[in-house]
């Protein structure tokens, strides 16, 4: 098996296909291999699991996944990595390759056809340009048992936040909807060729099995979150009357007071389940208008 993480090994290769990494897809070079390593390994991949993998580029954690999982599937848009690819994991028969964009797939449908009796997880090192979308995807398709990505440490790090943190935002709100985040490790810089300028970091979401917050309208929830956080230093009322207009400011407030909430509390403070009474609460309004 080729060392993909060895710069000596692949720089020829690399050049023999005439493959630039580019920036602009947030492509860099891998030079730790017990960054993939500690990733499969850290998201529990076994033999009862099928993993979907999203840009594998030139196959680092690639080569992990199949060593470990009954089945991988990657989805690469980039095509020039197609004969690359060949060289670095085409030995393996448990792995399928799907050169689309991975937000033009109907994910659930593409977890059911290819994870057939296997336990769905999702793994990635994702492009920090394209971070929020591709989880946002992930989490909606609601069909996997955890998704561990690599990511830039602050976003994950915003995941796992609490409420009434600094990094607590409407991002965090919808991810912790979905899933329990764990943070699992650190990636430096030098891990990477050519280096960011920032450190990375692993997270694993372990997708919720239930969501016991009776939440009575999942459209109203999230415009709440967005509207909470829209005027983060501002009275929750504030960013209420503008994400609900048709409340208006004395409707903001009587909204919070039903839920009972004191009349200066602010969103950045709220939990799921305090949110979720207050979306409930601004639902029975509108069903009994």
């Amino acid at each position: 098996m080729i060392n993909v993480c060895d710069i000596n090994v692949m720089k020829p290769l690399l050049a023999e296909h005439g493959f630039h990494f580019s920036k602009a897809k947030g492509q860099n070079f891998l030079t730790q291999k017990w960054v993939p390593e500690s990733i499969a390994q850290d998201a529990g991949v076994d033999k009862t699991a099928g993993v979907l993998e999203i840009g594998p580029g030139i196959g680092p954690l690639t080569q992990q996944l199949c060593l470990r999982a009954g089945k991988v599937c990657a989805v690469e848009l980039d095509k020039r990595l197609a004969p690359i690819l060949e060289k670095t994991v085409g030995e393996f028969d448990n792995l399928e390759i799907i050169w689309d964009d991975v937000l033009n797939q109907d994910v659930p449908g593409l977890i059911r056809e290819k994870f057939a009796g296997l336990r769905p997880m999702a793994c990635a090192n994702l492009p920090y340009y394209i971070t929020s979308p591709i989880l946002t995807a992930l989490l909606e398709a609601d069909c996997f048992d955890s998704v561990t990505v690599m990511v830039q440490k602050e976003v994950a790090v915003r995941i796992a936040a609490k409420p009434g943190s600094e990094d607590y935002s409407a991002f965090t709100v919808f991810c912790q909807y979905y899933a329990e985040p764990k943070l699992l490790f650190d990636v430096p810089a030098h891990c990477f060729l050519p280096q960011p300028k920032v450190t990375s970091a692993v997270i694993q979401l372990n997708v919720r099995k239930e969501r016991n917050w009776d939440i009575a309208d999942e459209k109203i929830f999230f415009r709440l979150v967005r509207a909470s956080f829209a005027q983060r230093r501002k009275k929750l009322s504030n960013g209420l009357a503008s994400g609900f207009p048709e409340l208006g400011k004395t409707g903001a407030a009587e909204v919070i007071e039903a839920a009972g909430f004191d009349a200066n509390v602010r969103g950045e403070t709220l939990s799921i389940p305090e949110f979720a009474r207050i979306a409930n609460e601004i639902a029975r309004r509108k069903n009994n208008d």
